[in-house]
């Protein structure tokens, strides 16, 4: 019964979260589908829109590091995870209010940054909750969640579009989604003051470091990171070659997002079931979607988005999961922190060689991204074989 009571409580902790993150993702999300023709606008080049991309992935993963093992460190997880969406959630409609692409990169950068702040923390309280549901199913639902509202805030950007022809008005709206996202993430707080009473009954393992596994896993991560397009790139191809009128490209990353969301679901669930083989299948089924994104027409780049989705669902789910597995709650923080700032670092280097290849050789961009997701793939699947398959360890 005890059991039980503990599930139903774990499994609302986490869709209480998932609500924050769905709003959360309406917002930034919503911003993020149009800020690479954005700064197009604003007279940003090709480099320019991949070295902001990238940089702000630097900084909104390499910081969780620190921000991680603070967390674990104060034990604060609800203050630091309030201060980060406090920050990353209002950076996006100040973007209305730029009028030159210095101030909107700065103003991506600080919404990064807030994420940067919040993750780990949230994360760690998360891995609590998903101990009882499932790892996989628990991530994997968050995420779901998560990418409903990736679906609708650019669906809300591209009807703004639509209607007013207006990117600042764009921007403007989506402070709604972001004030919401903060309101239930307080309620979130007052509900569950201590997360981690949720992981009932589980073994204090590797406390005195990191397993081998853990780490050889970071580098099958950081492979996926470097050769995995950031969409203000794609964004930033669709409109200079005008695969898509600008209404549209929202859409098509929505598109992308909805498949996130189900893929999120499916993956979570296959690897409570089967561990990181299904890792190691989303990176080979997602490394075929360059050429369609970058050489295909509409037809081609909406098929490119629908495998560019199934590699971020899959990747949002399981990716996050391991992690809660190969880790002991008291250094949890720390995990995801080192994790995502790995995770960061390559999505960095990524993303400026891919902006500059963009500039220089569309073919090399499409090679070096296929080539490094193969590389993931095979990384990972040895990886699962040699260890005797992950799921035994968690």
């Amino acid at each position: 019964m005890d059991n039980s009571i503990s599930r139903n409580t774990a499994i609302k902790f986490v869709i209480l979260l998932g609500l924050v993150s769905l709003l959360g993702d309406m917002t930034y999300e919503g911003a993020r589908s149009i800020t690479g023709p954005y700064l197009a606008i604003l007279g940003a080049s090709a480099t320019v829109v991949g070295v902001v991309a990238g940089f702000g992935e630097l900084i909104g993963y390499g910081l969780r590091l620190v921000f991680g093992y603070l967390s674990d460190r104060t034990g604060r997880y609800w203050t630091i995870t309030l201060v980060g969406y406090a920050v990353n959630l209002l950076a996006v409609p100040l973007l209305a209010l730029a009028g030159r692409w210095e101030v909107a990169a700065l103003l991506m950068i600080a919404e990064r940054l807030g994420k940067a702040i919040r993750t780990p923390a949230r994360d760690a309280m998360l891995s609590h909750a998903t101990h009882q549901t499932g790892r996989g199913w628990g991530f994997g639902l968050h995420e779901a969640m998560d990418q409903v509202g990736a679906v609708l805030g650019p669906l809300i950007v591209a009807a703004v579009l639509y209607w007013r022809g207006d990117y600042q008005v764009g921007f403007g709206v989506l402070l709604v989604p972001a004030l919401l996202a903060l309101t239930v993430l307080v309620v979130a707080r007052l509900l569950y003051p201590r997360p981690r009473e949720l992981e009932i009954g589980a073994p204090q393992l590797y406390t005195q470091g990191f397993p081998r596994i853990f780490w050889l896993y970071l580098a099958g991560v950081a492979l996926i990171a470097a050769g995995y397009a950031d969409f203000p790139l794609i964004a930033y191809h669709f409109e200079r070659v005008a695969i898509a009128v600008p209404p549209w490209i929202p859409v098509l990353y929505a598109a992308a997002m909805a498949v996130d969301a189900l893929a999120a679901l499916l993956f979570g669930r296959w690897f409570d079931q089967r561990g990181l083989p299904v890792l190691a299948a989303a990176a080979l089924l997602s490394a075929f979607f360059a050429p369609l994104v970058f050489w295909g027409g509409f037809g081609l780049a909406l098929a490119g988005m629908v495998v560019w989705g199934i590699g971020m669902g899959a990747q949002e789910s399981v990716m996050r999961a391991a992690v809660g597995g190969m880790t002991s709650p008291d250094k949890r923080g720390t995990a995801y922190g080192l994790f995502n700032t790995g995770f960061g670092v390559f999505w960095f280097g990524g993303s400026v060689l891919m902006g500059l290849l963009y500039d220089v050789s569309l073919p090399a961009l499409v090679v070096f991204s296929v080539v490094t997701q193969l590389a993931a793939a095979l990384l990972l699947w040895g990886l699962s074989k040699s260890s005797g398959q992950y799921k035994a360890l968690s």
